[in-house]
């Protein structure tokens, strides 16, 4: 849940309501973007703490959180042996989205808002050409590539150097309309809302983390876009 885009607040509850079903006379969990350290306390006094270190970077996917939540709200009802506990968390763990869902969305999505912030149709459809180029991008280099910093800094400095480069050769392309299209794909919106939730409920440590976080990935995008510009400016 915490590497799909669930808040800290709804996984400690969440791994809360868990050890009660399970037997825990008292739950004390810690949550934070890196790292959940639960302890779960026994009737009869015994005390087992462990801790994991979250290594897979944060990102959005509701259809597994949707999965993950509804797997918990079964075994607070009806507690399921660790077994088919296990079993179902892998499963749902394995779950990806069809290539093409993940295409059709972004296309859809730079060409939309690109003709929504004043573009031409021309302009919406390059937009169109570079989102497909840009989740090429992401599905092949994050798995070489696990900083995501580095990631968007490379993915925007190449998408927004092609822009420039097509714009150079056809002049009637509007670039800030078309970059605004692809920009806003990797813009990590989901991530700094709820990074302000987090904050506001209590969870200042979490908040903090996933707003310097995405702020970061913000300033890489920028970089990219800007050293695309500049650098296609002074070679062209």
């Amino acid at each position: 849940m915490l590497t799909n885009g669930a808040e800290v607040s709804r996984v400690e509850e969440t791994l809360n309501r868990m050890g009660h079903a399970y037997g825990a006379s008292q739950m004390n969990v810690f949550a934070i973007t890196s790292s959940i350290v639960v302890t779960m306390v026994f009737p009869e006094g015994e005390e087992y703490t462990q801790t994991r270190r979250i290594t897979t970077p944060a990102g959005t996917d509701f259809f597994k959180l949707e999965q993950a939540n509804a797997l918990s709200r079964q075994c607070c009802a009806t507690p399921l042996s660790l077994t088919d506990l296990k079993d179902k968390i892998n499963k749902i763990s394995k779950i990806k989205p069809a290539p093409y869902t993940i295409y059709l969305g972004s296309m859809l999505g730079a060409g939309g808002f690109s003709v929504f912030f004043g573009g031409t149709i021309l302009d919406g459809a390059i937009a169109v050409i570079f989102a497909f180029l840009l989740c090429f991008l992401q599905r092949h280099l994050n798995s070489i590539c696990s900083n995501t910093f580095i990631l968007q800094f490379f993915c925007s400095l190449f998408i927004g150097t092609g822009i420039c480069i097509t714009a150079f050769f056809f002049p009637v392309i509007h670039v800030d309309k078309v970059m605004i299209g692809d920009i806003m794909l990797l813009i990590p919106g989901i991530l700094m809302t709820n990074s302000i939730r987090d904050i506001l409920i209590g969870d200042t440590i979490s908040g903090i983390m996933r707003l310097v976080e995405s702020l970061l990935w913000a300033g890489a995008l920028a970089c990219g876009f800007m050293c695309a510009i500049w650098f296609v400016g002074g070679v062209l």
